[in-house]
């Protein structure tokens, strides 16, 4: 018997002052029974980091290869960015660099992040619409710590540090830029 996703549901007050976007957001997310909490809730900063009114979900874990973790389209259905969390196969990321205006891969993932960063860095060097962004061990362990069923969560950005938290505890996130053109 196939298991089911497990929704989860969280109210975003939004305060990007490097962008200059604020916004409340009403998100569901589907988790899939294979999908940690650390990756669920990476998947909801990356929303937080690029969010917009077209920006979505993907189906997750139980999707095809050929599916963002998160789209951002327009109206025609051509993908403005594609997000992707994790540490996914170069050929991958190649891919959605030809698929979209822009690719952005939030990576976590210890000391197998640089790994598979050493193993990519040279095999993504030409991609012009690529950034990559790497998570500290214990910024992604701690914001597993804010999941829950339903989440009421506020999130700061500004200077590039995101403060994400809830009514009893918060976390302070620098998410490194690994490549991209910002470096």
């Amino acid at each position: 018997m196939a298991l089911k996703s497990t929704i989860f549901k969280a109210e975003l007050q939004l305060a990007d002052l490097d962008r200059s976007h604020f916004g409340d957001y009403s998100l569901t997310i589907a988790r899939h029974p294979s999908e940690t909490d650390q990756r669920m809730m990476i998947r909801l900063l990356a929303f937080a980091m690029f969010a917009s009114e077209t920006l979505a979900f993907g189906r997750g874990l139980s999707s095809s290869e050929d599916e963002a973790d998160l789209a951002d389209t327009d109206l025609t259905g051509f993908i403005k960015r594609w997000i992707d969390v994790g540490l996914p196969d170069e050929r991958n990321i190649r891919r959605a660099c030809s698929r979209s205006g822009e690719t952005v891969v939030l990576a976590y993932g210890a000391r197998t992040l640089d790994l598979w960063w050493q193993a990519s860095a040279s095999k993504l060097a030409g991609q012009k619409n690529l950034r990559v962004y790497a998570l500290a061990p214990d910024e992604s362990q701690a914001l597993a710590g804010l999941a829950a069923r339903n989440m009421r969560l506020q999130c700061t950005i500004q200077d590039g540090v995101i403060w994400l938290g809830n009514d009893s505890s918060q976390v302070e996130l620098k998410p490194r830029l690994l490549f991209g053109p910002d470096q």
